[in-house]
């Protein structure tokens, strides 16, 4: 059998990096992905330097995977940006910024994605949302707004790729801790958690247990999907 061939943005710290330590885990060989040097290694694990943001870095990713693999199995677009401000407080940069990485940037990883997986008619892409989009999260306007138009790809996409033999689903954590949430005040991260149904913070367990799941060949008829974690 061959060994999967997994790439995983946004994978030097964080969810993207205990993701791809669960897949090297199982066996695949990753690549991954940051605008900085990781501080880890694995002899199955192959870091490059790239931006999602940037279309160019985006395309000599995908080119790597391509020359390394011949291939490409699964994606997890999970790199991303957050900022959490009053709307009347965000500047349009901001706004910007969290728009060309995780729009822009995930629109441009999953279809140079998808050109690699359809060449053998078989791909599994799981992006990342957020509960904040269901919660319709007052003081994040901006990357609300940016997380729910990836499920709105995500959809489309899915749709778009069914015949070529790939699925696109999504996963909206609830907070997990990890460097993303870090800057954002106690209290307001506790108002979030309350309102769940399952009140408390997420794991790297508990989102890799799902985008396990989507990864699965067995997973064939699941597409155009967002699980949101913590009963929203």
């Amino acid at each position: 059998m061959e060994r999967p061939v997994t790439l995983v943005t946004g994978s030097r710290k964080g969810l993207g990096r205990a993701v791809a330590e669960h897949c090297l885990a199982a066996g695949h060989h990753v690549v991954g992905c940051s605008r900085k040097p990781a501080d880890w290694e694995h002899e199955r694990y192959r870091h490059v330097l790239a931006d999602v943001g940037v279309e160019a870095d985006v395309g000599n990713l995908l080119g790597e995977v391509r020359r390394t693999h011949g291939r490409l199995d699964h994606l997890v677009a999970n790199a991303g940006v957050a900022s959490m401000n009053h709307s009347l407080l965000t500047p349009a940069a901001t706004v910007e910024r969290l728009l060309q990485t995780n729009v822009v940037g995930t629109f441009v990883a999953c279809r140079e994605a998808a050109k690699l997986m359809r060449k053998r008619g078989f791909g599994r892409i799981v992006t990342m949302s957020t509960v904040a989009v269901p919660l319709r999260l007052e003081g994040e306007a901006a990357y609300v707004a940016s997380k729910a138009a990836v499920v709105g790809l995500t959809q489309v996409l899915a749709r778009e790729f069914a015949g070529f033999g790939i699925t696109v689903n999504a996963v909206g954590p609830t907070p997990v801790a990890t460097d993303l949430i870090a800057g954002v005040p106690a209290e307001a991260i506790d108002r979030l958690v309350a309102r769940q149904a399952v009140p408390r913070l997420g794991t790297a367990a508990d989102v890799i247990n799902v985008v396990d799941f989507l990864l699965r060949p067995e997973s064939g008829l699941v597409t155009g999907q967002c699980i949101y974690l913590g009963g929203v």
